[in-house]
């Protein structure tokens, strides 16, 4: 059996989606874009998008809800210096096309600014091959997703007898996307992404404390056997539990050691956002103008990767038709560069780095984190923990925030212990961690050699915009974190 290059297929795929039901072809995206270039833009491009998802939800032993939705539309982009010029539609057809395509053109017409060459010959962008482009809603019937979900709530029921309650989820999203630029330029991905949630609430002499666990990817629901089960389950009812023996923490200034795996999204929130690109060219992040300066301890190193085999924020293409690339931010301390996409890449002299990213069709991109991770240094995770005098070990986070600008995050830790003296003495509730992400990142005193990604749950938000992500990084040891608590 002879098979095309995945690229290929993928756009192959793409065009018998978006395309041939409705009768266009390479020669009507050529007219759409030469009608956006009758006037003076710097870029232009069409960005298609189907969308099938599926969830299922089971709460007090049955499933409640159920849920299956599609979506299909075209943005049309035009770019004129800092301005861009868009325009959307759910119908896909010519006519629909270069309406939008007018009406983008008339926005852009008052920018003064060079005259794009729409491409006359079509060319297939780079790309990379780094989940299997299937559809995850057919990899189990509805049968076998509501024994799914009932599996859950079994075995977190039988883990032990203070669980009252269980909440599981299902989800399956098969994304199909095709990005035609005016410069001749095809590219297309075939996206399936799954997650798993389980959440329950135990109880102990009247009082309830609740715990949460999942993960997912970009694969099928196969995945979810029964070891990644058990893992979830065990996350989920751990904390649960764990958070029934929790006191009142401690508040003041000190010694904080942050967990690896999902804790890396206060490493997303308090640094990721403010090395993306936007904000930087803008001089509003406190990052802005400092590339090759020191911004972070020695051994210190951040990078943004979308190119890790199936993990929920990796992407074979940006949403801009770039290849997803491993870039590295911070190294060994050293601010090296930001993430980009193709506007803000231009307007500051730079390539783009495959971090284009939009929630959907009806949305521009803009700069956004994929998977977000620090490096792993030396350090074995008890002997950070042992090195402790008096502060918090947090291991799990919920909520935060972050201002670009300044810095500052507040962050509040759903799983955390009080340690002294090198020993973990008791579980804490309510420790909300305040500080400043430059300094917080010049304080990292201690780097664990346990680097861990989150288990495929994270989703980012900006300017409106929701988008999958991941986060990791090591345990870290950070000195002068002002822990906000009840005692």
């Amino acid at each position: 059996m002879i098979s095309r290059e995945p690229t290929l297929e993928r756009l192959a795929v793409a065009q018998c989606l978006l395309l041939d039901p409705y009768q266009l072809n390479e020669a009507a995206l050529a007219r759409a874009l030469g009608t956006i270039g009758e006037h003076k833009v710097d870029d232009a491009d069409l960005y298609f998008q189907y969308t099938r998802h599926e969830g299922w939800s089971l709460e007090e032993g049955i499933v409640k809800s159920g849920s299956f939705s599609i979506d299909q539309g075209v943005g049309v982009r035009a770019v004129v210096g800092e301005k861009t010029a868009f325009a959307y539609s759910d119908d896909i057809s010519e006519a629909a096309l270069q309406d939008a395509a007018r009406t983008v053109r008339s926005i852009a017409a008052a920018g003064q600014s060079r005259r794009v060459k729409v491409g006359t010959a079509t060319s297939v962008a780079k790309s990379r091959l780094l989940y299997a482009p299937l559809d995850p809603i057919s990899t189990l019937d509805s049968t076998q997703k509501v024994a799914l979900l009932e599996k859950v709530e079994k075995m977190a029921r039988a883990r032990d007898p203070r669980v009252v309650q269980v909440m599981a989820g299902v989800a399956a999203e098969y994304d199909v996307v095709m990005v035609a630029r005016a410069d001749g330029t095809r590219a297309a991905d075939v996206r399936p992404l799954v997650r798993l949630s389980v959440t329950v609430i135990a109880e102990q002499n009247g009082r309830r404390e609740v715990g949460s666990g999942g993960g997912g990817g970009r694969f099928g629901l196969g995945y979810f056997q029964d070891a990644q089960l058990t893992q979830y389950v065990d996350q989920a009812v751990n904390a649960a539990l764990t958070n029934l023996e929790s006191r009142a923490v401690p508040a003041g200034q000190m010694t904080v050691v942050l967990g690896s795996g999902w804790p890396g999204v206060m490493l997303h929130e308090a640094v990721g956002h403010g090395l993306e690109g936007d904000f930087n060219r803008k001089g509003s992040s406190t990052f802005s103008g400092r590339t090759g300066q020191r911004v972070a301890a020695k051994g210190v190193t951040v990078l943004d990767d979308g190119t890790i085999a199936d993990r929920r924020g990796s992407l074979n293409i940006d949403d801009e038709g770039n290849a997803s690339q491993r870039n590295v931010l911070i190294e060994d301390g050293i601010l090296r560069g930001y993430m980009q996409d193709s506007l803000n890449a231009r307007l500051s002299g730079v390539k783009p780095t495959g971090n284009g990213r939009r929630e959907s069709y009806a949305h521009v991109p803009m700069p956004r984190m994929t998977n977000t991770y620090m490096l792993a240094g030396d350090k074995s995770k008890e002997e950070i923990v042992a090195s402790i005098q008096r502060g918090v070990y947090a291991t799990n986070f919920g909520g935060g925030q972050v201002d670009i600008t300044s810095g500052k995050f507040v962050f509040s830790a759903s799983e955390a212990y009080w340690v002294e003296k090198g020993k973990i003495l008791y579980p804490v509730k309510g420790a909300t961690l305040i500080g400043n992400g430059p300094e917080a990142l010049k304080h990292i005193t201690m780097i664990g050699n346990d680097l861990q990604l989150d288990t495929g749950v994270g989703t980012c938000g900006k300017e409106g915009q929701s988008v999958p992500v991941g986060v990791g990084q090591p345990t870290l040891r950070i000195e002068g974190l002002t822990v906000g608590g009840t005692a």
